[in-house]
């Protein structure tokens, strides 16, 4: 068992702060706009960071701390900002994240909320996620998001509403939008009313305007939101979601609601995709359609094509908890090995699950890293000798892929050296295809350049 420890300190870290997931998970909301309560720089940078990755307009309000702000409280700073909110954008929703700064002096924001609505007509819907950076990333920010929104806006269940019939809550996890865009397909191809959130698949990947939106069109309704007591089921893609909360949206529906609450981990790979569609087979009683039949065959027939490109070969896979999950899942069953699997969240139950979901595939010398910095991924890397043909993670670690000359297949979050990240395909046995063909033709490319005499057979 190979586990390394957390450092004391961290620098160039595999994460990104709490507040920019929950901004993510926020977008999917129809009619919402994100609001910090903090410094204006911590808007700025989510903002600018969103963009790079989404290539899509990005308005993210704040409530602009001041020196005098963050001795005397953020009260009317709060205030102020939700008016200009109201008066400018007209939101259905404002859904509001805290930062480090209003965490640290004690702001009470679900406090400021009531008094705000005490005092005025007519307030749109306001949710609140509390997402200091100093406890957790991004990934737990964005949970965070949904399980508040949930909480918020999920209403008392009404037995006799026909809305109960066959109704699923499909959270889907930190992913593309276009991943997005292929689970209303799956859900719809089951004939399965369904409920995805948060949906961002149109917010944060629209058409060209013809004149600017200051909010984009989509988003889950407040309606099916309000309407998630009344559903048969919710499924949850993911096995660790989030390691500071002390239940997640669907466990929170389970509880409050009697909604019974199924999970799976994102459907990556074969065996994993396998759960994902016999899950939703069950809760529809439909069989699976041909047309998944037909993909996963399809699948099965270009692990074959492309297994001795990919046989033994040595990766080092990073980002969000579950995603590594799910590659490292992937990864194990084409034949490629997982040598590290890093992380910068701190669930400390990664290793264990990997354990789990990777059954007879594990290996006892998988080197599993949370709380991870890339300085830490090199030491290992180095350290250990563990000697990676490849990496499979976001563009956060092109810096060492680069210096250690080893190829990098792009995944995840933050895309920031690549157009399209907001197209990726990882989900299914569709977005494995496009995944496995991705790293083999990056294997591919690699051997191509550095071979002497550059031959274009393979």
């Amino acid at each position: 068992m190979n586990e390394m420890k957390e450092a004391a300190s961290s620098c160039n870290a595999c994460k990104q702060c709490a507040p920019l997931g929950a901004c993510i998970a926020f977008k999917g909301i129809e009619g919402a706009l994100p609001m910090l309560h903090g410094s204006q720089g911590c808007a700025t940078y989510i903002r600018r960071y969103l963009i790079s990755h989404f290539r899509e307009t990005m308005d993210i309000a704040s409530s602009n701390f001041s020196e005098e702000t963050t001795i005397f409280g953020g009260n009317r700073n709060f205030n102020t900002g939700i008016d200009n909110i109201i008066s400018q954008y007209h939101p259905q929703v404002i859904a509001i994240a805290s930062t480090c700064l209003a965490e640290t002096i004690g702001e009470d924001v679900q406090r400021l909320i009531y008094e705000y609505q005490a005092t005025h007509e007519e307030v749109p819907e306001m949710v609140f996620a509390s997402t200091p950076s100093y406890q957790g990333t991004h990934y737990e920010g964005f949970h965070e998001a949904v399980f508040a929104t949930v909480k918020t806006l999920a209403k008392g269940k009404a037995s006799d509403n026909p809305l109960s019939l066959h109704q699923l809550n499909l959270f889907c996890n930190l992913i593309s939008p276009e991943d997005i865009r292929h689970l209303k397909e799956i859900a719809a191809d089951f004939s399965l009313k369904t409920m995805i959130f948060p949906d961002y698949s149109d917010t944060l990947d629209g058409t060209s305007w013809d004149s600017y939106q200051r909010i984009p069109e989509g988003g889950t309704t407040i309606e099916a939101i309000e309407n998630s007591p009344w559903a048969a089921s919710s499924l949850e893609l993911g096995y660790i979601l989030n390691a500071t909360l002390t239940q997640s949206a669907g466990e929170y529906l389970q509880n409050a609601f009697g909604v019974d609450n199924f999970r799976t981990g994102l459907p990556i790979g074969i065996r994993e995709s396998d759960k994902f569609f016999a899950q939703l087979s069950a809760l529809s009683g439909k069989v699976i359609p041909l047309k998944y039949q037909k993909q996963r065959g399809r699948l099965v027939d270009l692990y074959f094509d492309g297994h001795k490109y990919v046989s033994m070969k040595r990766a080092v896979i990073y980002g969000e908890e579950d995603l590594v999950v799910g590659l490292a899942a992937f990864a194990a069953e084409t034949g490629i090995k997982p040598v590290l699997c890093a992380t910068g969240g701190e669930s400390g139950t990664l290793q264990q699950t990997l354990r789990e979901v990777l059954g007879d595939l594990y290996s006892e010398e998988i080197i599993v890293g949370q709380g991870m910095t890339f300085e830490a991924m090199e030491a290992a890397i180095h350290d250990l000798d563990l000697q990676p043909d490849l990496f499979i993670g976001n563009s956060k670690g092109y810096y060492l892929a680069r210096k250690l000359d080893i190829p990098i297949v792009r995944a995840g979050f933050p895309i920031h050296d690549r157009i399209g990240a907001q197209h990726n395909r990882l989900l299914g046995y569709e977005g494995t295809t496009i995944l496995f063909e991705q790293i083999v033709n990056t294997l591919l490319e690699d051997k191509q350049r550095k071979s002497s005499v550059g031959y274009k057979y393979m």
